[in-house]
């Protein structure tokens, strides 16, 4: 495999899928010796999303444009990320206990959120919406045998099957803080944020992400909604710089950012003088 920094081609062969699938029922398979270099970069990339045996964690993914945009200025997202960008958050879905969106991508982007382009089982499908907006017929509720839940402030009843879960909020907005315990007491703990950018920032300056995957495909759009919208920093010495991997999915480039609490997320910067001058030397 390569080392960090470098690209690392995956390939998700169907024993890699099969072992991957294991390890997410509990499994404490290892990969096997024979292996090419892309079925282990795959191992590294996906194992750390299947696995149990640790506690529960939070998975971040965007899909965008090289440009940093999620969608046209009219809204239209639906072809942002390659074909195998698209299979990548696909296998994400088919390895966490549940996929959580904001209302606002549930009622414009009218996302199924199955598992549908690999083989494996629907998460749990969570909408956060705070002032009960969505409408009981969208297509994230529909009945298919995978658990629904809305998380929500008002008290609003829901369809037959739909769990409803009843948290504190203010001004339209509840704490995700809140929103993660909750989903670790409700037995999700293993969860997948997949939008929208508001929703997944929100839980990464709570300091609630574990990881964070940024899927680039090859397009410029020009303008539309950026990725994500965290608080801006004044200098670049502020900025969060986490330890990161970078794959090869085909159509799409892939970045697996670690911002796991206690992880080195923020840049040393300012450096010292010997270091700078090591620096200047190289540049």
């Amino acid at each position: 495999m390569a080392e960090d920094g470098q690209m690392n081609a995956v390939s998700v062969s169907d024993r890699v899928w099969k072992a991957l699938l294991a390890l997410r029922d509990g499994a404490t398979t290892l990969p096997p010796r024979g292996w090419t270099a892309g079925e282990q970069a795959a191992w590294s990339l996906y194992a750390p999303v299947a696995r149990r045996d640790r506690r529960p964690r939070l998975f971040g993914q965007i899909g965008q444009s090289l440009d940093g945009r999620v969608a046209t200025v009219s809204g239209d997202a639906r072809d942002v990320s390659g074909p195998d960008g698209l299979a990548h958050l696909h296998r994400i879905r088919a390895l966490v206990d549940a996929v959580v969106v904001g209302v606002r991508t549930a009622l414009h982007d009218e996302p199924r959120l199955t598992v549908r382009l690999v083989s494996g089982p629907n998460p749990a499908r969570v909408v956060i919406d705070p002032k009960g907006r969505l409408p009981d017929d969208a297509p994230v509720l529909a009945e298919d045998g995978a658990r629904r839940v809305v998380i929500q402030s008002v008290d609003r009843a829901r369809p037959q099957g739909v769990q409803v879960i009843r948290l504190s909020g203010s001004g339209g907005w509840i704490r995700t803080a809140d929103i993660a315990a909750a989903l670790a007491a409700e037995g999700l703990g293993t969860a997948l944020i997949e939008g929208g950018g508001i929703t997944i920032a929100g839980f990464l300056e709570a300091g609630l992400l574990d990881r964070l995957h940024i899927a680039v495909a090859p397009l410029i759009i020009g303008a539309g909604p950026s990725s994500l919208t965290t608080t801006p920093v004044e200098r670049l010495s502020q900025a969060r710089r986490p330890e990161t991997r970078v794959y090869g999915l085909g159509s799409d480039i892939l970045f697996d950012c670690d911002v796991s609490p206690g992880s080195a997320s923020r840049s040393r910067c300012p450096i010292t003088a010997e270091e700078y001058a090591t620096a200047a030397r190289r540049a």
